[in-house]
């Protein structure tokens, strides 16, 4: 049996899906080699293949990841969703007290022995998901009562944000925007959802009045920078000009790969505006593939959560596919200066270990929720 065989007979589930992470895990290692020119000659000494083979081994740990998670059954991941959340809300506390700070947010914590640092907004996202994904489905039966629908729902979602949002304020309303939307598809009463959503700004003019108190907890005065850059300027700062120049250089063909000017210029092109460096040496064509495979990857769990016999599944798959999509398109639409700067990488493509190791965890849950589907149909 060939390997292609072996390969096609042994990844069972939503094969599209598959091919999705292989097509980004290929872009990110392609992109990354050469987003990562300039910072080499920086601070290696030239020596681009470091940040490859650092690339290579994250993306092969974390397709490592979404075989593992895969193969468990998604119904573990209902039993573990309390524990992974009471876990992460400890995790983020201690973030914000003491954790590492890069570019004045404490957004990291190190691991002991090895020194190397993960960002624990990233694991309390899947964490969140998977929880309401647990409390939604549980209570099919009785989703409109208020006891059902506040204290195991709203409260847990208003925490786990608010935590976030000091240090991460964007990724932060991207888990509160899913959990929401997760809400809204799994049928919980609407006035309870206007009830979050009202709780939501209350929680957010909390942490303005924080902010003014504790300016170096709560990073108010970058969210108004930001803000107050993205409507004034009408051409963008200079992270947004360069990436927008990337984008024009590409053209329809693109520079070709290796060729990209811009990243001697973008402060981060390996991550923040990956897909500007994308689009530079991959012309119009390379950044319609990379929307064209997330719009596909959307598609794909939706079809998941029309064909999953289990609500717990169809929750899970359209969260997770949820918050990966729009991931994406926020930091798509930054680089064409639709948003505010954000600092949201690109799924399963920009540089950064936890950024990949958690992407990966969460196509191998949706993936592992497919490959139960195939078996019941």
């Amino acid at each position: 049996m060939s390997i292609g065989n072996r390969l096609y007979a042994e990844l069972r589930g939503d094969r599209t899906i598959w091919m999705i992470v292989a097509v980004l895990a290929i872009f990110s290692i392609l992109a990354i080699y050469s987003a990562t020119g300039h910072a080499a000659f920086q601070f290696r000494g030239g020596n681009t293949e470091a940040y490859l083979i650092k690339q290579m081994v994250f993306i092969g740990g974390g397709l490592f990841l979404t075989y593992l998670c895969y193969l468990l059954n998604y119904s573990k991941y209902s039993r573990i969703a309390p524990l992974l959340l009471l876990l992460c809300i400890p995790m983020l506390v201690y973030t914000i007290a003491f954790g590492v700070e890069v570019n004045e947010a404490r957004r990291w914590l190190e691991i002991p022995f090895i020194g190397l640092t993960f960002q624990t907004s990233d694991f309390a996202k899947l964490a969140l998901i998977a929880y309401v994904a647990r409390a939604i489905s549980a209570k099919q039966d009785y989703i409109k009562d208020f006891n059902s629908a506040f204290l195991p729902i709203i409260v847990p979602i208003l925490i786990v944000c608010a935590l976030i949002a000091p240090a991460d304020l964007s990724s932060s309303m991207l888990l509160f925007f899913t959990c929401t939307m997760m809400m809204f598809l799994g049928r919980v009463s609407i006035k309870y959802i206007f009830l979050l959503l009202f709780l939501g700004v209350v929680v957010f003019a909390g942490l303005i009045v924080l902010g003014e108190l504790m300016p170096d907890v709560v990073r108010v005065g970058t969210w108004i920078t930001r803000m107050r850059d993205f409507i004034t300027d009408t051409e963008g700062g200079y992270q947004i000009q360069h990436a927008k120049i990337a984008i024009a250089n590409g053209g329809i063909f693109g520079e070709g790969p290796g060729n990209s000017e811009m990243r001697n210029y973008l402060p981060a092109p390996f991550s923040d505006f990956v897909y500007a460096i994308i689009c530079e040496e991959y012309g119009v064509i390379g950044g319609v593939v990379i929307i064209g495979l997330y719009i596909l990857l959307f598609f794909r769990c939706v079809s998941l959560v029309t064909r999953s016999p289990k609500a717990f599944g169809a929750m899970l798959a359209l969260g997770l596919g949820l918050s990966l999509v729009i991931q994406a398109m926020a930091h798509i639409a930054v680089s064409v200066h639709l948003v505010p700067v954000t600092g949201l990488t690109l799924p399963l493509v920009s540089m950064g270990g936890t950024s990949i190791i958690f992407s990966s965890i969460a196509f191998g849950m949706i993936l592992s929720v497919s490959r139960y589907i195939e078996k019941t149909t």
